[in-house]
């Protein structure tokens, strides 16, 4: 009675909030009548009922999971919904079938509803040594159709369970996942993504399966559910989809077999840290002092001090050994990158932990996941969940991150696609550990200007850029690889205004810092004895990066962000003020970040003065709408602000 209600709780939640749209397979003609979602008025399609329910059947044994979906169609875009693909796995001695496929597709056809049954023939299949696919193509699929449909999949390949995701690229009105497990079976769960479950419940199925001689199993039976999910849309300064769309994972623990045996499957770091040790592609690699015995000069070597000694074996390194852009996880051998002169980045940044390390400093490889790869699991050790190498090196108390494949890597950066939050340090005396990667410094931009009226009455003046960090790879790589092309981006940047020279103060590939010193006319004209003139000669952002209605995601920037913007307009006894935008202070919460702009004049200058901060690498998503205004302030700034000076 209680589980009724609780239902009749969830279903007008629904129905009051989800407009005439009907939780299950039923269908009605209100719901082949709507053709919008208000929630969401941007969706191709919906999804109006998502069910799952996973069991093992009584008789073989095999995992049963059994799947309702009932989607509607919204408009043209989302025709491409009118199909789904369901992957069967084929292993050595057994395979994953599909049965009891039943698909209807229901449209308004003068005014009544019209069902169309699909009929057998409709399943294709396609197959290669390890999968079957199999396509179902619905029939008579338009604007306006809802698509119901159910099929069962068997499996005897139980070690992921059934992932299930509750989260798809289109809105879901109600996810449900029913799971089944029996107590033979240790699984360690997973819920990723940041939506929260309506429905976490678990009870107790007793005698849920026999096994003969009076053996039998309890079954462990849980219910998910969630409710008006938002479509994942992709947006920027995030990772990959991986880490944020919300679903549950399993991965098989332990099995305990009816004779009392125990069989652990998911292993601990403890073990796989003796893997890695015997790992030929890493462990194997790491720390051999005879591999790269006198390959570093006496210059090097004589170094005394330990950080000068840590920067000029990092660029031994990179002058001496060219990466092939590939990861090489599978595929390092140190013997290997000496004799090419060039490998993967397991090889190099291997190398040069063993340089460190051969030096005496202390020093170890890193295993990370890149930001497209996803984060790394930590619930349980996945080694495939790495797929690339840094080494982390301690001087005094001071932790610095290498990766010596870029040349455009200052000492102690990491490639941007290195910062996904965290890696595991590979301590091959006292074993590994997770350690966190956050950029400590801010990347910054600061740009300061100084103008005065030409004696042909326009602004000219001269500019001075200084970008440091995250935020100076790009030009440092463009300008070094063709200063031509730089040049000319640069110019095209400056929409107001005309750079008559140029010039780069910054020499090396890997300076911390790239400074330039422009010379620029300002095109705007006067009026009259006015001029009305937009202080912004640059734009930090050209558009507001956030469009969403809602995002369900972190904003992820991968490292906190400084901006400094000071013009200065020598008035003298030409020009005077006669209109000063009004100062802006905008804050994101809890100290978040800031934008503060502020004008001041006198009667020998015009100053303005632009800062924007932003004080976190990774914002959680409940700051959003706050990040939103926050640009949206900004692109304001850039675009409405108006200085007017006036000739005196």
């Amino acid at each position: 009675m209680k589980k009724y209600i609780f239902l009749l709780i969830i279903l007008f939640s629904l129905s009051t909030n989800a407009q005439v749209f009907e939780i299950g397979m039923n269908v009605t003609k209100q719901e082949l009548e709507t053709n919008t979602y208000e929630k969401d008025p941007a969706a191709e399609a919906l999804i109006i009922y998502d069910y799952g329910n996973a069991f093992f059947n009584k008789d073989t044994w095999r995992l049963n999971i059994k799947t309702n979906q009932k989607i509607k169609i919204l408009n043209k875009e989302g025709l491409k919904h009118g199909k789904v693909e369901i992957p069967l796995y084929i292993g050595k001695d057994s395979r994953e079938n599909l049965k009891d496929v039943s698909v209807q597709v229901h449209n308004l056809e003068n005014g009544k509803p019209v069902i169309t049954n699909m009929s057998q023939d409709a399943i294709y299949t396609e197959k290669n040594d390890t999968y079957e696919v199999a396509r179902l193509v619905f029939p008579n699929v338009k604007v306006g159709s809802i698509i119901t449909y159910s099929y069962t999949k068997t499996t005897n390949f139980i070690n992921k369970f059934v992932p299930w995701s509750f989260q798809h690229d289109i809105p879901t009105l109600y996810s449900e996942l029913n799971a089944s497990i029996p107590g033979n079976y240790d699984y360690n769960i997973k819920l990723v993504g940041s939506i929260p479950l309506k429905v976490n419940t678990n009870n107790i199925d007793y005698n849920c399966l026999e096994a003969g001689r009076g053996a039998y199993a309890n079954c462990a039976v849980y219910r998910y559910v969630m409710t008006d999910i938002p479509a994942y849309r992709k947006e920027k300064y995030t990772t990959t989809k991986a880490n944020y769309l919300s679903r549950i994972e399993y991965e098989l623990s332990v099995v305990k077999q009816f004779n009392g045996s125990v069989d652990k499957i998911t292993k601990s770091w403890e073990d796989v840290d003796g893997e890695l040790k015997a790992d030929s592609d890493f462990g194997r690699q790491i720390n051999k002092k005879k591999l790269v015995k006198e390959l570093l000069p006496p210059p090097i070597t004589s170094i005394k001090d330990t950080k000068e000694k840590a920067k000029a074996i990092y660029q031994y390194v990179l002058d001496n050994y060219i990466w092939d852009s590939k990861s090489g996880r599978y595929d390092a051998s140190i013997k290997r990158l000496l004799e090419e002169k060039g490998g993967n980045a397991f090889e190099i940044n291997l190398l040069l932990q063993n340089l460190l390390h051969a030096e005496g400093l202390e020093s170890y490889a890193m295993l990370v996941s890149t930001r497209d790869n996803g984060l790394a699991t930590k619930v349980y050790p996945v080694l495939t969940d790495f797929d690339y190498t840094i080494v982390k090196l301690v001087i005094k108390d001071e932790t610095y991150y290498l990766d010596a494949t870029n040349p455009y890597l200052s000492f102690g950066e990491l490639p941007f696609y290195c910062l996904n939050q965290y890696g595991r340090v590979n301590d091959t005396e006292y074993g590994s550990y997770w350690e966190d990667i956050a950029p400590g410094q801010y990347s910054t931009i600061q740009i300061g200007a100084k103008y005065k009226l030409s004696e042909n009455n326009q602004l000219k003046g001269d500019v001075n850029i200084s970008v440091t960090g995250y935020n100076s790879h790009a030009k440092k790589k463009l300008y070094h690889e063709n200063s031509s092309v730089y040049l000319e981006r640069l110019k095209s940047s400056y929409t107001n205004s005309t750079i008559e020279k140029h010039e780069v103060l910054s020499k090396n590939k890997n300076d911390n810092k790239f400074s330039e010193v422009l010379e620029v006319l300002h095109e705007e004209e006067f009026v009259g004895d006015k001029i009305y003139f937009n202080p912004f000669i640059y734009k930090f952002y050209e558009e507001n990066p956030f469009k969403l209605e809602q995002r369900t995601y972190p904003i992820d920037f991968g490292y906190k962000q400084l901006f400094n913007y000071a013009i200065e307009v020598e008035l003298g006894d030409k020009l005077k003020v006669v209109e000063l935008p009004k100062p802006i202070n905008f804050a994101l919460p809890n100290k978040g970040g800031l934008v503060t702009f502020s004008t001041s004049a006198n009667e020998e200058k015009l100053s303005v003065f632009v800062r924007i901060k932003l004080d976190k690498p990774i914002y959680d998503a409940s700051y959003y709408e706050a990040l939103k205004a926050f640009m949206g302030q900004i692109i304001d700034l850039q675009n409405n602000s108006v200085v007017v000076l006036e000739k005196k």
